[in-house]
């Protein structure tokens, strides 16, 4: 038990083990090293996006209960917004580690040395990561002592990469689910410590269950973390991964955004709609009956349980009742309905509204091959 003396002797013990660190990492354990000698684990959190700041206060908030403390956070560096010359912009979780009053650092690359080395005085215990951004060398991850734990929104081996989400969505994946795994060198393959199937529904999109996922994901590893943290779970004991059932969630580009219905079904027209919901979106273009087509961005779409059209045709029908949208048949005679528009520099509305302003024409989709102008239908 402290004494008020032996309180006192650990504060100048604090004090003296911050002279010789630099001035930022010196403040850093005078902060947080008293705490540690009350064998409070140290952790050192990494995210950037706004689901990841997410999961930074639900950590926040049970750290208040628990042995355990973020000491700092990891974060990209500050961005300009779109605007030109207007100043630069924290990350969400920098913004939100800021808010929490927990230090932040922002390194360019994760290799660099000063961080590193910045790293290594904060003696962490352990490492969370959570969209994070930036490939971890083997320097960091030898640092924590526990290790480095990640949240990964899928069902691991299955989508590893920088889009698992989207990927699982556009693959029409039911169900999805999260996992808690260690970070190793090779991206997203590490030993498995808990997996949570979830389900979705057939209109549910990325931009709903990215952050249900991080939530689930969250909640679980706060459950385990004690676990990890007295040494009872360990790589050694985590599941291991199998390596021959893995698929990778590639990096997601404007160039997939259009919906080919000429050699797409409409099932897939419509998973990569959900997949892409919160970028890049989707698209098709559209010929109002002899005028120029127009680019629409499709922002809600379903599958009716109808049979399929014959002929196929590429006419763009309103659908019988008040509550149906656009009916566009894809090239095996599927139908994609449209429910949510936007044309270039318009608002977003109803699909069917598109018709109704275009009254006696016809509407038709138009493949568009942007790359040499060219176009057929």
């Amino acid at each position: 038990m402290f004494t008020p003396f032996s309180l006192l002797m650990s504060v100048l013990l604090v004090r003296s083990i911050g002279a010789w660190q630099s001035p930022t990492v010196s403040r850093l354990h005078y902060r947080h090293s008293l705490v540690y000698l009350y064998s409070t684990k140290r952790i050192v959190y990494l995210g950037t996006p706004e689901v990841a700041a997410t999961t930074l206060s639900t950590l926040h908030d049970a750290s208040q209960d628990n042995d355990w403390e973020i000491v700092s956070v990891v974060t990209q560096p500050p961005t300009r917004r779109r605007r030109k010359g207007d100043k630069l912009e924290a990350s969400p979780v920098g913004k939100t580690a800021e808010s929490l009053g927990i230090p932040v650092l922002t390194p360019q690359k994760a290799n660099d040395a000063q961080f590193l080395d910045a790293l290594q005085q904060l003696q962490p215990d352990l490492c969370i990561t959570a969209a994070y951004g930036q490939y971890l060398p083997k320097r960091f991850l030898a640092t924590p002592s526990a290790g480095t734990v990640n949240i990964h929104p899928s069902l691991l081996p299955k989508w590893r990469g920088a889009s698992p989400v989207q990927r699982s969505l556009q693959a029409g994946d039911n169900p999805v689910g999260v996992t808690v795994l260690y970070t190793v060198s090779k991206m997203d393959a590490g030993p498995i410590i808990s997996q949570i199937s979830v389900p979705v529904e057939d209109s549910e999109t990325s931009v709903t269950v990215l952050p249900k996922l991080f939530e689930i994901g969250t909640n679980e590893l706060i459950r385990v973390l004690p676990d990890i943290l007295s040494g009872q779970i360990t790589p050694q004991t985590a599941t291991p991964q199998d390596d021959a059932k893995a698929t990778a969630a590639h990096l997601i580009t404007t160039a997939e955004s259009a919906l080919k219905v000429w050699n797409q079904t409409a099932r897939e027209c419509h998973n990569q709609n959900r997949g892409f919901a919160m970028w890049p979106q989707t698209y098709l273009w559209i010929q109002p009956g002899d005028r120029e087509p127009i680019k629409i961005k499709v922002l809600e779409t379903r599958v009716p349980d109808m049979d399929p059209i014959e002929p196929v045709t590429n006419v763009v029908t309103v659908g019988p009742t008040k509550q149906d949208g656009l009916y566009v048949t894809c090239f095996d005679g599927s139908v994609l309905e449209l429910l949510k528009v936007q044309p270039a520099t318009k608002k977003a509305f109803a699909a069917r509204d598109l018709q109704n302003g275009y009254p006696g024409e016809t509407l038709r989709w138009i493949r568009q091959i942007e790359e040499d102008g060219e176009s057929s239908s």
